[in-house]
């Protein structure tokens, strides 16, 4: 099985497709490289495509500490492409992996070609001090934080802030894949939330130089979408991109538009 075992001695499982420039796609908080089964092979016909667990979920290790950080997720991913042997890559973030691609372009921008951030925002959105980003709603966070006591109806919950209902209605099978998903240890879960917590890039945001594409689903409750013109406004260049009607998990639902747009934006700048 592949892993790369980076300098502090944590094993990090990560798997490749297809062929071409290389591309980073990077999950978000307490997710692993499976997020990207459904779409990963959308950009296979054109990219070396390569995905990995975070240190804490998946079939990488979960060591307790040291304290996990966007910077230190980042600073994972380097490692990675150190590995590789890949010198620059393009990156698409979703969620938290969209906090990661931001420290990428600003601490290891000569290792990044375009980047994508996706269902992002330029600070912690869940219990935001600094005013650096806009807070999911109440009652958002009630259903993360407090679901049902029942499982099948937890996670309805949950996927109600993912996909919509009608979306979630035809597709039941997402319930199943969730229940039989290896979970995240507790102890994990808990670093991976204070790792976002502790995000906060607006002030360095105005210094990226990486072709940037922002793109975000309109009716996305965890990360509000006013966080994605925000980040496009911070980062100079930046493209936006709000794809109508999508919640947090747009790029499964509009699977189709979303993947044609940031294959699109990737085409229009090449690592050469």
């Amino acid at each position: 099985m592949p892993f790369v075992t980076v300098p502090d001695g944590t094993r990090l499982y990560y798997e490749e497709i297809g062929a071409g420039e290389p591309l980073l796609l990077i999950s978000g908080n307490g997710r692993d490289h499976t997020d990207w089964n459904g779409v990963r092979n959308d950009f296979a016909d054109r990219y070396r495509v390569i995905v990995s667990d975070h240190r804490g979920t998946g079939q990488s290790d979960k060591p307790s500490e040291p304290a996990y950080s966007i910077h230190g997720f980042a600073q994972d991913a380097v490692w990675l492409l150190d590995y590789l042997g890949i010198a620059r890559a393009h990156v698409y973030g979703h969620s938290m992996g969209g906090m990661i691609g931001q420290w990428l372009g600003i601490e290891h921008a000569k290792r990044i070609g375009a980047l994508v951030l996706g269902a992002s925002a330029p600070s912690n959105p869940v219990d935001n001090t600094t005013g650096h980003a806009v807070s999911r709603t109440a009652e958002a966070e009630a259903l993360m934080t407090n679901p049902p006591t029942d499982p099948q109806e937890g996670i309805r919950a949950m996927l109600s802030t993912l996909y919509s209902p009608a979306w979630i209605a035809a597709h039941p099978e997402k319930i199943q894949d969730i229940l039989q998903a290896t979970p995240i240890p507790e102890y994990a879960a808990g670093l991976h939330v204070l790792a976002v917590k502790g995000h906060d890039a607006w002030d360095l945001l105005p210094t990226m130089r990486a072709p940037t594409l922002v793109i975000h689903g309109s009716e996305d409750q965890r990360v509000p979408t006013a966080n994605a013109f925000l980040l496009a406004s911070l980062i100079p260049g930046a493209e936006l991109s709000i794809i109508k009607g999508g919640r947090h998990a747009y790029l499964d639902e509009f699977r189709e538009e979303a993947s044609r747009v940031v294959n699109e934006f990737l085409a229009r700048h090449p690592l050469e």
